[in-house]
């Protein structure tokens, strides 16, 4: 399987479970894997045979940074929906880290695999 990798996109969001935490957005970076074939897309260097991966991004940054999660975990699951939701996505890696949410480490984060059901 091919893969359509999505680096480093930066949102900030309520997350958290501490009430200070939810007072203020806080930034989280988002990692995107996609699954997919890519083969006809190569050959026939045509938009309409690919996925368009910067409205993949815009659809993620739109759902983080309305989101109000209490988990990483939460939020994670929801952007692997949003990236499932393409009909050519088998499967999807997220990560989503916090920066500075550990003291003595430059971040947390988690990562997720979800594939088409």
């Amino acid at each position: 399987m091919d893969k359509i990798i999505i680096k480093d996109i930066l949102a900030r969001c309520i997350i958290g479970v501490n009430e200070e935490e939810r007072r203020e957005r806080q930034d989280v970076v988002i990692n995107i894997a996609l699954e997919t074939d890519l083969s006809r897309a190569g050959k026939t260097d045509d938009f309409k045979d690919a996925i368009d991966y910067r409205d993949v991004k815009k659809r993620v940054v739109n759902a983080t940074e309305n989101s109000r999660y209490f988990l990483l975990e939460a939020l994670a699951e929801r952007i692997a929906e949003i990236c499932l939701e393409h009909q050519a996505v088998v499967q999807v890696q997220v990560s989503v880290e916090k920066p500075g949410a550990l003291r003595f480490a430059r971040s947390v984060g988690i990562e997720i695999t979800r594939n088409r059901v």
